[in-house]
């Protein structure tokens, strides 16, 4: 039986196995913990963090609704760095709540993945 935390791990090892980021389209990866939620736009290859939003500063609406808003900020960010394909990696987490309101603020946002 795996704890929580070991079984988000051994979720996160399988999709980062798969997944990679370039600097035509870099990893998008969500971090949450629970007050604040974290994205990051990451070039693997490099090793590079091309841009970042996070919830710190938004203080108004639910933590999904300020989810949404840090998927649009990071949308406004990426395109203004001439970015619009991206690799969703959602670190382990499963997709709804947080994360779906997250990567569909993004999508509307103009980002594809």
């Amino acid at each position: 039986m795996f704890s929580k935390i070991e079984r988000r791990n051994k979720i996160k090892a399988r999709i980062r196995g798969k997944i990679s980021g370039t600097a035509e389209r870099p990893r998008m990866t969500v971090f949450r913990s629970n007050k604040q939620i974290y994205v990051q736009l990451i070039d693997d290859l490099a090793g590079k963090t091309l841009a970042a939003a996070s919830s710190k500063g938004v203080e108004e609406g639910t933590k999904t609704e300020i989810a949404a808003v840090v998927g649009a900020n990071i949308a406004k960010k990426a395109l203004e760095a001439g970015i619009t394909e991206v690799v969703f990696d959602r670190n382990g987490y499963l997709f709804h709540g947080r994360v779906k309101s997250l990567a569909d603020a993004a999508r509307n946002g103009g980002l594809k993945f």
